[in-house]
């Protein structure tokens, strides 16, 4: 009888075990799923913030250089506005007028210069490549070479960027 108990105890211990056992292989397994998942989650969770960062200095860029290609469209009317300005007027009417150009010029620069828009200043310093072209060499008693003595077109910059070079005139 009492092996008869130890069978019987045996035949329901057994499943019990199997069922144990396999238990802790689903649980096993379980935890592998849940760490590949934390694994992807961590990589999704990155590519996220990349792409974030990535696009928001885009953004900044964007904003930063926004006005670069009208700018760059609106030298040549500076550049018009300035020549009428500098023409000598007798009459009262033309002086009129010069006034208006005046008044033009000023409010296109002064909105050029609110978004960063600058004259770049090279008369009277060294040649400098990055900002200026040189179209003419010219001696001059007096001059150091390389000094940037006339300017023929002025340079702008937009922020930190070349929008137009200055075309100037050199000493040899």
């Amino acid at each position: 009888m009492e092996k008869e108990k130890k069978k019987k105890a045996k035949d329901v211990i057994n499943p019990m075990e199997q069922e144990v056992e396999k238990l802790n292989k689903e649980i096993e397994g379980l935890k592998s799923q849940l760490d590949t998942l934390k694994n992807d989650y961590a990589k999704a969770y990155a590519d996220t913030e990349n792409t974030r960062k990535r696009l928001k200095a885009e953004a900044e860029m964007d904003r930063k250089y926004r006005i670069q290609s009208f700018a760059k469209e609106v030298l040549p009317v500076i550049d018009n506005l300035e020549r009428a300005l500098s023409q000598d007027l007798q009459s009262e009417e033309a002086q009129n007028f010069k006034k208006g150009i005046e008044m033009t010029y000023s409010a296109l620069k002064k909105a050029l210069e609110d978004e960063g828009v600058m004259e770049v200043d090279v008369l009277d310093k060294p040649f400098d490549a990055n900002v200026a072209q040189a179209i003419m060499l010219e001696k001059v008693e007096g001059k150091d070479p390389g000094i940037v003595i006339e300017v023929l077109q002025k340079g702008y910059i937009l922020k930190d960027r070349i929008l137009r070079p200055a075309m100037v005139k050199i000493s040899e």
